[in-house]
């Protein structure tokens, strides 16, 4: 499926066609991921479940958690929020543009003339490696806020009660939206490594 393929009236392949479908199932299924919970806890003594949970632009708590519990357990930089935000939309930018630009880059500044990547494919490598970058800092992040809360990450723990120093238990593990985020990335990767598959050769 490469330049052979039968092209219609406004030029473009079947193959290419197919890519794009490809492509938009791979962002939605980005999106989706996105929305998901990626960790969660419950603690022990608080009615209902999920009374902390992690998405990719924070932590959400119940109002007794905001209350009682040390800040460093779910408090993040006021910019956290935006910039990862912000973060979302250029992925999606950048993944709506791969499916229209044509052009490739050139790397004879560094000494390879001969060596041309359509900028698709770089813009939808660049988004599946930096969400999948953002998925394992997630993780690595979120495991250094709990040592310096004193609890785990993943698994059983205590934390203290700010108001009366007493120490809680509280049981906290990934949710499935954080495997779909890690899957997502790589997804995205393979999708780059497999244009040319169905994508003819773009104009320089």
């Amino acid at each position: 499926m490469t330049q052979g393929d039968e092209r219609g009236s406004n030029g473009i392949g079947l193959g290419e066609w197919i890519f794009r479908i490809l492509l938009v199932a791979g962002g939605a299924y980005m999106v989706y991921s996105w929305f998901e919970p990626w960790w969660s806890a419950k603690i022990l003594v608080l009615p209902g479940e999920d009374h902390m949970v992690m998405r990719p632009w924070g932590i959400e708590v119940v109002s007794q958690v905001r209350k009682n519990a040390e800040a460093s357990l779910w408090s993040m930089p006021w910019f956290f929020g935006p910039f990862m935000w912000a973060y979302l939309t250029v992925c999606m930018l950048a993944l709506v543009a791969s499916l229209f630009v044509k052009r490739q880059i050139s790397f004879a500044s560094i000494k390879l003339p001969k060596f041309k990547l359509p900028l698709a494919t770089v813009l939808i490598g660049f988004v599946g490696m930096s969400y999948l970058v953002a998925v394992v800092l997630a993780y690595v992040i979120g495991d250094l806020r709990a040592e310096m809360a004193d609890s785990n990450f993943i698994g059983k723990s205590k934390v203290v009660h700010s108001m009366t120093g007493n120490k809680v238990k509280m049981v906290s593990d990934l949710k499935d939206g954080y495997w779909l985020a890690l899957y997502a990335g790589p997804l995205l990767i393979l999708l780059a490594l497999l244009r040319g598959m169905f994508v003819g050769k773009p104009k320089v």
